[in-house]
């Protein structure tokens, strides 16, 4: 029996302030006789104080080292076995460690994904969660900007927008342009009726020229003075507390210590997919044979946590911008139009690669320079894991992507990188864009786009270079960004691209599907479809981890609708 002080004891107790932790809050202390506690490990981000880094069109708050991301969180992307069955080189990977989670630092994409991908979700056991039943709690997160009719809400939370035309850069009217060429059509709504193939505004959750989180939207002066709510920022959770099968509160390192944190009626995970498998497992549910090897008592044995984690995965390609086509300084918002579009040959789908781009690739002189073109595969068939490193509670887990471990990826990405290729190689595209190049975000370029005096300067300066003469800019790029590989090389072998890709494609920040919805018998799913534990009585879990696959979409807007969803169902019990 764990005791707690009366001050100490609530109703539910939300693990993780990120986009869901923060729905969670603001749904479940609606109703007053709920006491609420959310926890996070970051920093607030109270109304007046949100840094404006949070606020800047340009997503900023990346470049400011781990000042709002899990500093140590290590990821690998390729799959084990490659190069010789070396295992491969891990990267530092962007998660959000800030109220509001990954919405303070993402692109702010409102993106829904189209109606296919949640039936589909139903036809895998997520009963009651087809397009049909999903459609209301979309409409029920947002306050379209733009839009009426039965597509759209108009009194969410979060503003949904899009930059009228007459207000696009150069940049993006030529890229609309090429793609209508190309032969497709304009569908006016990344969010409508139209659920083919064809090139539209992008969507965002901005508003007034800045950026809108989620806990800005939902974590409101009103909200926050609610007498039944608390918010603990910069506090950890080190484990989950059970009487038998049945979760009954978290300790949590605080500044004045450890605490023990009791919930009357159930504890929510809402860490994210790679840290809520992990809560899950030190805690004795998952996979009996991993939990063992790590001295950990099983709860309960269920095989599917930590599994069928996905990632979109994509390739960069940047291209110097003619000084007659960049954008003022004071423009900071990078992108404007998008294309899904689809592939052929084995494993194709309808609209299952993406193309979106822009300007301003970053803070700096280098990055005012160029402009970017990021090509993804929006349904991916690769699979890879989280599993623990230690069963002490705050050690990261060890997560492995396994990007394009599946051919029928390899091979749909390469084709989107060579149609991507040849776009940026037409002649609307010529008038504004020159030396195209292909680019990666490794390490090294992580460290070059920190927010500092250093990197300030000299990247000014390397972007002063590539304003200089023709030939030198090529060379500079040829010897110094690429190391001599070209699209051209990468377009007439196959090989070469998929070794390229296989090495230099990345993630797009969008990991689900570890702890995913489905039937009490598929020993894959660790929910059900209200989001409660399979086996526990008391814990639930409402993030990205609960998608039983990765949709055709951006994972922000489907993450806010899972927590609308699962709010409702919490309160309709």
């Amino acid at each position: 029996m764990v005791s707690a002080a009366a001050s100490d004891a609530y109703d539910y107790v939300i693990v993780g302030g990120g986009s869901s932790g923060c729905v969670l809050a603001h749904r479940l202390s609606a109703r007053p006789q709920n006491r609420v506690l959310l926890i996070e490990a970051g920093k607030d981000t109270p109304p007046g104080q949100v840094p404006a880094e949070i606020l800047d069109t340009l997503p900023a708050a990346v470049f400011h080292g781990t000042k709002h991301t899990w500093p140590g969180l290590m990821v690998t992307t390729t799959p084990i076995g490659h190069n010789s069955g070396e295992r491969p080189p891990t990267r530092f990977y962007e998660q959000g460690r800030v109220m509001g989670g990954g919405s303070s630092i993402n692109a702010q994409v409102a993106n829904r994904g189209l109606p296919r991908d949640y039936d589909e979700w139903e036809r895998r056991g997520a009963e009651g969660w087809n397009w049909d039943k999903v459609l209301p709690y979309f409409k029920k997160l947002e306050r379209d900007l733009d839009f009426d009719g039965p597509m759209h809400g108009k009194d969410g939370p979060l503003p949904i927008g899009r930059t009228p035309r007459d207000k696009w850069p150069v940049f993006a009217k030529v890229l609309a342009e090429t793609y209508k060429a190309a032969g497709y059509e304009d569908l006016k709504d990344q969010n409508g009726d139209r659920f083919d193939d064809g090139y539209f505004p992008v969507t965002s959750s901005q508003e007034d020229g800045h950026r809108v989180s989620v806990a800005m939207a939902y974590l409101t002066p009103d909200v926050r003075q609610r007498p039944n709510l608390t918010i603990l920022p910069e506090t950890k959770v080190r484990k989950i507390l059970f009487e038998g099968k049945r979760a009954i509160g978290v300790t949590a390192e605080t500044s004045g210590g450890e605490r023990t944190f009791r919930a009357g009626k159930e504890v929510i995970l809402t860490a994210g997919a790679l840290q809520t498998p992990a809560f899950l497992m030190r805690a004795g549910i998952g996979p009996a044979d991993h939990l063992k090897s790590h001295g950990i008592d099983v709860l309960v044995d269920r095989p599917g946590v930590g599994q069928d984690l996905q990632d979109h995965v994509g390739l960069y390609i940047c291209a110097y911008l003619k000084k007659a086509s960049r954008p003022p300084r004071t423009v900071r918002k990078p992108q404007y139009a998008a294309l899904r579009f689809s592939s052929s040959g084995e494993g194709a789908l309808p609209s299952d690669l993406y193309i979106t781009a822009g300007t301003h690739t970053a803070w700096h002189g280098m990055g005012r320079r160029l402009a970017y073109f990021f090509v993804w595969l929006n349904k991916p068939y690769s699979t890879g894991r989280v599993t623990l490193t230690s069963p002490e509670a705050g050690l990261l887990p060890q997560v492995e992507f396994d990007l394009l471990s599946d051919s029928r990826d390899m091979a749909r990405l390469s084709e989107g990188a060579r149609f991507l290729s040849k776009l940026t190689q037409t002649a609307p595209m010529r008038d504004i864009i020159e030396d195209a190049f292909p680019a990666v975000f490794n390490q090294k370029v992580r460290e070059m786009m920190i927010v500092n005096p250093y990197n300030t300067f000299k990247l000014e300066a390397i972007g002063t270079l590539l304003d200089g003469p023709k030939a030198f800019r090529k060379f500079l790029i040829r010897k110094g960004i690429t190391g001599g590989t070209t699209l051209a090389d990468l377009a007439a072998d196959p090989s070469l691209m998929e070794e390229y890709l296989r090495t230099k494609s990345m993630g797009v920040w969008h990991p689900s599907c570890t702890a995913k919805m489905g039937r009490a018998d598929d020993p894959r799913a660790v929910v059900d479809p209200q989001g409660r534990v399979y086996g526990i009585e008391g814990l639930r879990v409402s993030d990205a981890s609960v998608m039983p696959n990765l949709p055709t979409a951006n994972t922000n807007i489907p993450t806010i609708m899972i927590a609308e969803k699962i709010a409702d169902a919490i309160l309709s019990a």
